[in-house]
């Protein structure tokens, strides 16, 4: 069950990361296409607040796909020193602190989108977008992060009852350039 969990985690975030980087390359192309017709005296108008918008939205879901590819940079100085237990014990420090961090930032993101919604609030620019589209998305992008860490945090701590410390390095350990090379 616990490796079944995993592997839709990690398959759910490796199919966020492919629809990011779809946006993402959309806005280069978007903005390419405004500095070039900007060459000729045209322009879409917009291409930077949007960019903007993208760049906040590719932010929060991001988090969730380098969490599940252990790209987050952790220090381990200490860690690489220690026995598999002490490792484990680092491992699982980390993935509270960041599932806490993560919980606490989504669960402030929502009073500023709902304060919105409220509000009508929109983009004080030519497009006056309405702010509530691109705050659901960098909103759900958190949310999916805390939910992601914290799911980890119970498989975590789930692997060191059955004392699996290489399944749960796997989950959430840290990669150093020591590691890797061997």
């Amino acid at each position: 069950m616990t490796n079944s969990v995993i592997a839709a985690i990690r398959r759910t975030n490796r199919i966020i990361a492919l629809l990011v980087g779809l946006v993402l390359t959309g806005t280069v192309v978007l903005i390419i296409s405004e500095i070039v017709l900007r060459e000729v005296g045209i322009s879409l108008g917009g291409a930077e607040e949007i960019s903007g918008y993208v760049m906040a939205g590719v932010a929060s879901w991001g988090m969730s796909f380098a969490l599940t590819e252990l790209a987050h940079v952790r220090i381990d100085l200490v860690r690489l020193r220690l026995r598999q237990r002490g490792k484990a014990l680092l491992d699982l420090i980390s993935i509270v602190a960041l599932a806490g961090v993560a919980s606490i930032v989504a669960f402030q993101c929502w009073p500023v989108l709902a304060k919105t919604i409220e509000r009508g609030s929109r983009a004080n620019t030519a497009l006056e977008t309405p702010l509530w589209i691109p705050q659901v998305i960098w909103f759900s992008g958190w949310t999916w992060f805390a939910v992601s860490s914290c799911v980890l945090v119970i498989l975590t701590l789930v692997l060191l009852m059955r004392r699996e410390f290489i399944v749960a390095d796997t989950l959430v350990g840290a990669r150093s350039e020591v590691e890797l090379e061997q």
